[in-house]
């Protein structure tokens, strides 16, 4: 453990930004902390971690003034993050990016590059860089060579250069400066293979670097289709789920943190650094409807290689596929981390999911609506990958009647969740539909036949006659907003009775002021324990944003136009202030959960292109 504390306790979630080189990313607080980084790649071990606790490592560029002012900005239509610092006496900008130069790059380096700017007058900064590897485990022995900083803890290296001095002392590097208009030093940090020698830090060099970034991310974004009445908030979602792209491999993190609380204070703190197999195949939809088909080509090709595996033999328990990888491919069991404080005291800090011991039939709907979506509006699926899905269809015909853990991960016993079998159904419909229509091989009749088995036990066992609504499971009166996807998929229409019914219901018990509930997690019973205040009274789960865009969703199919709008206007005030979404929004409107969260982003990006559409229709 360190011996010098960063500081106080952690900065909002919200009052943070996000940078990346599409391998990993770091988050950047207001004050100019970097207080949170994996290098290498999204699940790596974090060098900083003081967001999880004050010892975790840190690194901080900002004025010596304690009462200067900050804002953040993005560098327009990048992911560039700039924050700006205002002082009694002048005005300073740091600039942070990690640079990405081309895509599939080959000479790919990493770096995380900071460029402090002197704006107006002078301002006197510190660069404080305390790096503990390993979340915050190991106290590292840094070294100087040639004006460069150099630590190695494992197979992680990292070397910072500056154009000012470095003095190292306590396991830290530190350098004071004082920067007057028009004057700008720079601090970059590489990471490094073991052996590979830094290549310093020179103006001309960072200079060239921010500008490739830039036109990167613009040249990406220009890509866009999108040209409607929300643009600024679907291209910040689309390069915030960008940033969650692992270009190696295609899988998409589900976000880029651990631990980030969904109450501050409890135990609900989950490890979100891996590719769900859920959120990658929403956000294949979501870029696909944007035009970005190679994003959605890449993670095709990571969803391929686990349907290989899996077609080679199934678990008997947990089926042929599991909820979620990490960006090899592997199963990353969870295990706590002891030594860490967690955000503002909110333990156990984990690593790793043990979502991934779970059944969670729902993943087959919707890997094969996102196959059925690539086949359809991208390159299209191949013969192998068509004989995997088919045996992996195949095993689901036989087991979709099991009890499972459902969408919502419960950690209770197995119940037969209501969203599970919609998108069993789904998983279905959908090879029929590719089977017709490429004319592929598959037994239309026996594939027909479980469908219509599905639904009927949609229809009845999921139907409450007294609520008037479908229920989260069968033969119960607990509500769940997952209902709300049943017309996305289309097993309802948007204007079937029992759906607006639904919707109603949902509106009445989940719902307050735009923001919805996912379930009640009293009556829901989700195998998690209620976490308490300090009174001892529970603590009441935080909104779900991405069933808040789906309500919004649900509102533009059902006809409600000026209501969709409405709930959609409100949701973007919650948004922080760089337009971006952690999982849950608090009772005080607070961000919650993992930050950013992809899942939220990309039901944003549906959310606004359905009501784009009937708007304009």
């Amino acid at each position: 453990m360190a011996s010098e504390p960063a500081g106080g306790p952690a900065a909002p979630i919200a009052d943070h930004g996000l940078i990346g080189d599409l391998r990993t990313a770091a988050l950047v607080a207001t004050d100019g902390t970097i207080d949170w980084f994996c290098p290498g790649r999204f699940d790596a071990p974090s060098v900083f971690a003081s967001i999880l606790d004050p010892d975790g490592g840190a690194w901080r560029l900002g004025p010596d003034d304690p009462d200067a002012r900050s804002q953040q900005y993005y560098h327009p239509e990048t992911n560039i993050l700039v924050t700006r610092f205002m002082t009694d006496h002048g005005v300073v900008e740091v600039q942070d990016f990690m640079p990405v130069l081309r895509a599939h790059d080959p000479d790919h380096r990493q770096r995380l590059v900071r460029r402090v700017v002197g704006l107006r007058g002078s301002v006197d900064l510190t660069m404080h860089m305390a790096p503990r590897p390993d979340y915050g485990a190991t106290d590292p022995d840094l070294s100087v060579e040639d004006g460069i900083v150099r630590f190695a803890d494992g197979d992680v290296h990292l070397a910072l250069s500056s154009t000012v001095d470095l003095d190292v002392a306590d396991r830290s590097a530190t350098s004071r400066l004082a920067l007057r208009t028009g004057e700008s030093a720079l601090f970059v940090l590489e990471v490094l293979a073991p052996g590979e020698p830094a290549l310093g830090c020179e103006r001309s060099d960072v200079r060239e670097l921010f500008e490739a970034t830039a036109a990167f991310w613009r040249g990406w974004l220009a890509q866009s289709t999108y040209t409607g009445r929300w643009r600024e908030w679907v291209d910040r979602s689309a390069l915030t789920l960008k940033l969650l792209c692992h270009e190696p491999t295609g899988g998409i993190v589900a976000a880029p943190t651990t631990s980030l609380p969904e109450s501050i204070g409890g135990s609900r703190n989950w490890d979100y650094r891996y590719v769900w197999v859920r959120d990658a195949a929403f956000s294949v939809y979501a870029l696909l409807r944007l035009g970005f088909t190679d994003e959605a080509a890449a993670f095709v090709r990571f969803l391929s290689e686990r349907l290989g595996e899996a077609a080679d033999g199934a678990d008997d328990e947990l089926g042929p596929l599991r909820v979620l990888y990490d960006l090899d491919g592997g199963l990353p069991h969870e295990r706590e981390l002891d030594h860490l404080a967690g955000y503002r005291g909110s333990r156990p800090v984990r690593v790793g999911n043990g979502a991934v011991d779970q059944l969670q039939l729902d993943v087959y709907g919707e890997i094969v609506d996102s196959v059925y979506l690539f086949d359809k509006h991208g390159r299209g699926i191949s013969h192998d990958a068509w004989g995997d899905l088919r045996r992996i269809v195949s095993w689901l015909m036989d087991n979709w009647q099991r009890p499972d853990a459902g969408m919502w991960e419960i950690r209770s016993e197995p119940r037969t969740h209501t969203t599970s079998l919609v998108m069993s159904w789904v998983a279905v419909e959908r090879m029929m539909r590719v089977a017709r229509r490429r004319g592929l091989p598959g037994d239309l009749t026996e594939l027909a036949a479980t469908r219509d088995e599905i639904y009927e036990r949609v229809m009845t066992a999921c139907w409450n006659d007294d609520l008037r609504a479908f229920t989260a499971f069968a033969d119960s009166d607990v509500l769940d907003a997952g209902a709300l996807l049943m017309p996305m998929v289309k097993m309802l229409a948007p204007d079937d009775p029992r759906f607006l019914s639904t919707l109603t219901a949902i509106e009445e018990r989940l719902v307050t002021d735009s923001l919805v509930l996912r379930y009640d997690p009293c009556a829901f019973g989700d195998g998690v324990s209620t976490d308490a205040g300090e009174d001892g009274e529970p603590v009441e789960e935080g909104t779900f944003s991405l069933c808040s865009f789906w309500y919004v969703e649900a509102l533009t199919r059902a006809g409600r136009l000026a209501d969709a709008r409405l709930a959609l206007e409100k949701m973007f005030t919650y948004a922080n202030h760089l337009g971006q979404y952690a999982e849950q929004v608090g009772l005080n409107g607070e961000q919650l959960g993992n930050f950013p969260q992809g899942f939220t982003h990309l039901s944003l990006i549906s959310a606004v292109i359905n009501l784009d559409r009937s708007l304009d229709a």
